[in-house]
C-alpha cells in the first residue's frame, strides 16, 4: 500500500512537472492533474490539500536533484574560475530540462510563504556552493558576489527561454565570459 501511494504521488508530481512546463501555473489544477493521472480528482486531494502543496512538494523533490547536478559539474573543475565556469553553464544546461521549466513557472507565480521560503532556500543553496570559489579568486564579498554572479546566470536563463535571437551556446558563452571578467577582478 505505502509503495502504490508512493507511486502515485510521484506521479502526480510528473504530471504537475508537465502542466506547469506546458502552460505555467494557471495550467496546474486538479482536474488536469487528474485526468493526467487517471486518478479520480477527490483522489488528488488524498495526496496535496492544495496547489500549493504540490508546489512546495516540487520544490522539496527538484530543487535538490537539481543543484546535486551543478555541484558534480562543479566537482569536475579544478581550479576557482573552472567552478564558476561550470557553476555556469551547468545552470544554462538545465534550462531545457522539464524540471527547471517547471521551477521557473513556480517561481514566477504568486505563491504562499511556504512555497517562497523554499524556493528562497534552495536558491540560499545554490549560491553558497559558489562562495568558496570566488574566495579562492580573491574576491573581498564571496557571497555578494555570488548573488550578483546569479543574476547574470538568471538574465541568461531569461534570454534563453525567451528564445531570444540568439542561440543559447551564444548566450552561455556571453554569460561565462562576463561572469570569469568580473570574478577575475
Amino acid at each position: 500500500m505505502a509503495e502504490h501511494r508512493t507511486m502515485q504521488r510521484g506521479a502526480l508530481l510528473d504530471a504537475a512537472r508537465s502542466l506547469l512546463s506546458e502552460g505555467g501555473t494557471e495550467a496546474l489544477t486538479f482536474p488536469a492533474l487528474a485526468e493526467r493521472t487517471g486518478l479520480a480528482r477527490s483522489s488528488v486531494y488524498e495526496y496535496f490539500r492544495s496547489r500549493a502543496a504540490v508546489v512546495e512538494e516540487l520544490c522539496a523533490v527538484d530543487f535538490p536533484v537539481w543543484a546535486a547536478e551543478v555541484e558534480t559539474a562543479m566537482g569536475r573543475a579544478d581550479t576557482p574560475e573552472g567552478k564558476v565556469e561550470a557553476y555556469v553553464r551547468r545552470q544554462l544546461e538545465l534550462v531545457g530540462d522539464r524540471r527547471h521549466r517547471a521551477v521557473v513557472a513556480i517561481s514566477a507565480s504568486e505563491l504562499e510563504a511556504g512555497a517562497r521560503e523554499k524556493i528562497r532556500a534552495a536558491h540560499g543553496a545554490l549560491i553558497a556552493m559558489i562562495v568558496e570559489a570566488l574566495a579562492e579568486l580573491g574576491q573581498e564579498r564571496p557571497r555578494l558576489t555570488a548573488m550578483l554572479l546569479q543574476g547574470v546566470v538568471d538574465a541568461a536563463v531569461r534570454r534563453i527561454e525567451l528564445g531570444a535571437a540568439e542561440e543559447p551556446d551564444a548566450i552561455a558563452e556571453a554569460a561565462v565570459a562576463m561572469v570569469l571578467r568580473g570574478v577575475r577582478g
